[in-house]
C-alpha cells in the first residue's frame, strides 16, 4: 500500500471515529447498545474497512466491544468501571505533577486561581459549558507542561469516558462546590511548592472515589 493510500485511509479511519464520538456525546448512540454498521457505513458513504479500524480503536479506549459474529456493543459506564477510572486518573494525575514540578511556575498557579474563579461565576450562571471548559483548563495547566503524550493521551480518554459519554447537561451543584473548593486546596498547595503535598491532594481527595 502506498504512503498516499494510508494517508487517506488514516483520514477517514479518523472521520469514522470523530463522527462516532460526537454521536455518543450527544447522546445518539447509547451506552450498552448494538451498532448498526451497515447504517453508519451507508450514512457515512464509506466502506466497512474505515469503520473497522475506527472501532477497534474505540475498542482498545474501551468505547466499545467488539464480539465476533454477534456485533460491536457500546461499553456503558458501571460503578467499579468509574471506581477504576478514577484511580487511573488520581495516579496518573499526580505522577505528573510530580514530574513537571521543575517546570512549574508561580504564573501558573495564578492562573489556575483565576479558572477556578471563573468556574464558580459559571456555576452561579448554571452554565455548565463553561465550567466544564475551564474544569479541564485548571487541570491543563499543569498536564500540558509535560512531555509524555502517552500519560496525557491516557488521562484525555479516560476524562472522556467519565464526562462524555453522553456529555452531561446539567450540574450536581453540591458536587461542583465541592470541586471548587478542592482547586482551592491544590492552588494553595502549589502556590506554597508543596509538590508532593498537591499530587497527593489530587490522589488521595481530588481523584478519590471514595471521597467524591
Amino acid at each position: 500500500m502506498s504512503y498516499e493510500s494510508e494517508f487517506r485511509l488514516k483520514s477517514m479511519r479518523e472521520q469514522v471515529y470523530d463522527y462516532l464520538r460526537v454521536q455518543m456525546n450527544e447522546g445518539r448512540i447509547r451506552p450498552n447498545s448494538f451498532l448498526n454498521l451497515n447504517e453508519i457505513s451507508k450514512e457515512l458513504g464509506m466502506s466497512r474497512t474505515p469503520l473497522r479500524d475506527a472501532l477497534f480503536q474505540m475498542e482498545a479506549e474501551g468505547f466499545v466491544t467488539i464480539f465476533p459474529r454477534r456485533g460491536v456493543v457500546v461499553n456503558g459506564l458501571t460503578l467499579e468501571k468509574i471506581r477504576n477510572i478514577y484511580e487511573m486518573l488520581g495516579a496518573l494525575e499526580s505522577a505528573v505533577l510530580v514530574l513537571v514540578a521543575v517546570r512549574f511556575r508561580d504564573s501558573d498557579a495564578e492562573a489556575m486561581e483565576k479558572l477556578n474563579q471563573q468556574m464558580a461565576k459559571a456555576l452561579a450562571q448554571n452554565n455548565f459549558s463553561l465550567f466544564y471548559e475551564n474544569n479541564l483548563k485548571f487541570h491543563n495547566t499543569y498536564l500540558d507542561l509535560s512531555d509524555n503524550s502517552e500519560m496525557l493521551h491516557a488521562i484525555k480518554i479516560r476524562k472522556e469516558r467519565l464526562y462524555d459519554f453522553p456529555r452531561n447537561k446539567a450540574f450536581v451543584k453540591e458536587w461542583e462546590v465541592h470541586s471548587l473548593e478542592e482547586h482551592r486546596a491544590m492552588t494553595d498547595l502549589l502556590k506554597e511548592h508543596d509538590f508532593n503535598g498537591a499530587a497527593d491532594y489530587i490522589r488521595d481527595v481530588h481523584w478519590s472515589f471514595s471521597v467524591q
